[in-house]
């Protein structure tokens, strides 16, 4: 293979294409009034447009290198966990649906948690379950069938229901001792993980406490009157079983195995459904997420290409000798964090790129590593969060059958957490003695 090119910020053209044309035509059609405006230009078609622009890309680099750079990036292991994330979520879904579980849930929860609460009350429970288990995937692939599913059956916008499991499952990814982005940004910045996790706390509290109360004014009483039918309890067991099974730290694709075993066992023998039936459910479930697995395998080769055309160390370098302040290096900091974790598709990359810049960056300015850490982990879920070509985006979207961008206007909580991290920039707040002093000197971690 050839020598690599550094082609800077030519080297985005692929995912600009990609974006510009779903999103843009996204958000003309909706100007306009156009039903299901997000469907006029399928992801994967704008997809197939940026992919195309990758052979004007360094025409002195061979087509056959360049196909093989996405190739090998379609397959790696991380979009390949998320394409089965997917596909066992899709099939829980399905199967739980078709043995009665999914009516019996809504019909349970109308039972005991009045619709008006049921938006904040998804939110809190993500939240839980998230710092419980450190990822929001797991979160979201657990509590989505089931949210949705309620919020469905009670009227309810199903765009801020998905919100709402975005962004309580971001909020533990962003928090949990026990979370790749919060290992990543501790370690990589030179901090103790407690110290960390009080500063982001300090941080993603007030934000949570302002997302659960606009929820609870916004989050709507449902269509008219909301009567609840009847439910078995044994049908609810699948649910159950996966959300306690998730906060009990078990791997997610355990889990969802586990609830897929469950709706089999329960629906045969209670005779709602037969085993081909079964099978068939399941089925469909996955068939309905194939596209969106296609569309993240394909992100993944794009985002190899851009790695391998030098975007990312152009981005660090743009970003970087900007900084003029302390006040410049945390933006400066955060932003490159942020836009890196969006335009990677991956928090974690996106902050193990991050923290060497942001710890050379902190010593010349004096600040303390667990801020730095803070503030890498803190954009980088939060601008991923609200992407829609992201993978949690993508599959609450997805489930609740909505376009992203309506699912990101009422993303409340990633807004309020960036606000509030601002907020502290700006003012200069949560400054340790040290740094208020003037005397933390590189290795010192405060």
């Amino acid at each position: 293979m050839e020598k690599k090119q550094r082609l800077g910020a030519l080297a985005f053209l692929p995912l600009v294409i990609f974006l510009g044309l779903y999103v843009g035509c996204g958000l003309t059609f909706t100007l306009m009034g156009t039903e299901s405006p997000f469907s006029q230009f399928p992801r994967h078609v704008a997809l197939l447009f940026g992919i195309v622009s990758i052979l004007f890309l360094a025409p002195e680099v061979k087509f056959s290198d360049k196909l093989d750079i996405f190739c090998e990036s379609m397959g790696n292991s991380g979009v390949m966990q998320i394409v089965m994330i997917y596909l066992l979520a899709g099939g829980f879904q399905g199967a739980a649906a078709a043995m009665g579980g999914k009516d019996s849930v809504i019909n349970l929860c109308l039972h005991f948690i009045p619709v008006s609460l049921l938006v904040p009350g998804v939110f809190l429970i993500c939240c839980l379950i998230s710092t419980a288990i450190g990822t929001s995937m797991g979160t979201i692939a657990a509590m989505a069938p089931v949210a949705l599913g309620v919020a469905s059956g009670a009227g309810l916008n199903l765009a801020i229901v998905g919100a709402a499991v975005i962004g309580g499952s971001y909020f533990g990814d962003n928090l949990s001792m026990i979370s790749d982005t919060t290992i990543s940004a501790a370690k990589g910045c030179g901090s103790e993980m407690k110290d960390k996790f009080q500063m982001n706390f300090l941080i993603a509290l007030p934000a949570a406490l302002m997302a659960m109360l606009v929820y609870a004014i916004l989050g709507g009483k449902g269509s008219g009157e909301i009567s609840a039918g009847s439910y078995d309890i044994v049908r609810v067991v699948p649910y159950i079983t996966v959300l306690v099974a998730a906060m009990s730290g078990i791997q997610v694709f355990v889990v969802l195995f586990i609830g897929i075993g469950l709706t089999g066992v329960i629906g045969i023998l209670q005779g709602t459904i037969g085993i081909f039936e079964w099978v068939q459910a399941i089925g469909n479930g996955m068939s309905d997420m194939f596209s969106i697995s296609i569309v993240a395998i394909l992100i993944s080769g794009i985002i190899g290409i851009v790695r391998y055309f030098g975007g990312v160390e152009w981005l660090v370098e743009t970003i970087s000798s900007r900084i003029k302040s302390r006040r410049g290096a945390e933006y400066g900091i955060g932003l490159l964090s942020g836009i890196l974790s969006a335009a990677l598709v991956n928090n974690t990359i996106g902050i193990i790129v991050t923290c060497p810049m942001a710890k050379e960056i902190g010593e010349k300015y004096g600040i303390a590593p667990k801020r730095l850490a803070s503030l890498v982990d803190i954009f980088a879920c939060a601008f991923l969060a609200v992407m829609p070509h992201d993978g949690g985006m993508m599959i609450v979207a997805e489930m609740a059958g909505v376009s992203p961008v309506s699912v990101m206007a009422h993303s409340y909580y990633m807004f309020f957490l960036i606000i509030a991290t601002c907020i502290t920039i700006h003012f200069g707040l949560m400054q340790t003695k040290e740094e208020k002093s003037g005397i933390l000197s590189a290795g010192q971690k405060k």
